[in-house]
C-alpha cells in the first residue's frame, strides 16, 4: 500500500482526535516501519488494518465508518494533488465509471507498484451506474467515500446502495442513482 495513504490517514486522525491518539494507535500497533511513512513508500496493507483497529477500538467508531471519513479526507488530496485529471470529467458519473480504465491507469504511471481494487462497469446510463469493487483489502468503504466526495464534486446528488456480494466484503456490488 502505497505510503501516501498512511501519512494522509496519520494527518486526519491527528486533526480529529489529536498527535496523542496517533502515538497511541502507532504504539499499540506491531509495525513493520515502526509507524514512519513516506507518501512515496510503500507498506504492508496488515499496517493499515492494525492503526484502523486501534483507531475503532480508541474511538468507539467502526473501522467502516473511518474508511468513510477518510476517503472524504483523502478525496481533497486528489483535488489540491491531481486537479487537472478531475477538470477532464464533466458528470460524476462518467468520472466514476472510468475508475478501471483511465483513473488507475494514471495511478499506476505515478505509482507503478500500487496494489489497486478491481470496479468492473455492470451498467451505465446517464444518471445511474452499476459496478462491481474487488479486492482482497475489503476497503469499499474508502470507496464509498470517493464515490460520495465524487458527486459533491460536481455539486450533484446521488444514493448509493452498498451490496456486499461477500460476506467478507472482498467484492461488492454498488448501486447508483443520481438525484
Amino acid at each position: 500500500m502505497k505510503g501516501i495513504v498512511f501519512t494522509e490517514f496519520l494527518d486526519l486522525v491527528e486533526n480529529k482526535f489529536g498527535l496523542e491518539m496517533v502515538d497511541e494507535i502507532i504504539n499499540a500497533s506491531n509495525l513493520e516501519s515502526e509507524g514512519i511513512y513516506t507518501s512515496v513508500g510503500t507498506y504492508k496493507f496488515s499496517e493499515m488494518l492494525q492503526l484502523l483497529q486501534h483507531l475503532s477500538a480508541n474511538t468507539g467508531i467502526s473501522i467502516d465508518d473511518l474508511l468513510l471519513v477518510y476517503a472524504e479526507h483523502f478525496f481533497s488530496v486528489l483535488e489540491d494533488s491531481y486537479s487537472g485529471l478531475l477538470a477532464t470529467y464533466k458528470d460524476p458519473i462518467e468520472m466514476i465509471s472510468s475508475i478501471e480504465n483511465h483513473i488507475h491507469v494514471e495511478v499506476r504511471k505515478i505509482y507503478p507498484d500500487a496494489e489497486l481494487p478491481t470496479f468492473e462497469v455492470i451498467e451505465k446510463t446517464d444518471n445511474s451506474l452499476v459496478m462491481i469493487y474487488k479486492s482482497s483489502r475489503a476497503m469499499h468503504h474508502f470507496g464509498l467515500g470517493l464515490m460520495n466526495k465524487t458527486f459533491e464534486h460536481f455539486n450533484s446528488k446521488a444514493s448509493i446502495v452498498l451490496e456486499k456480494l461477500k460476506a467478507d466484503g472482498t467484492e461488492v456490488k454498488f448501486l447508483i442513482n443520481k438525484n
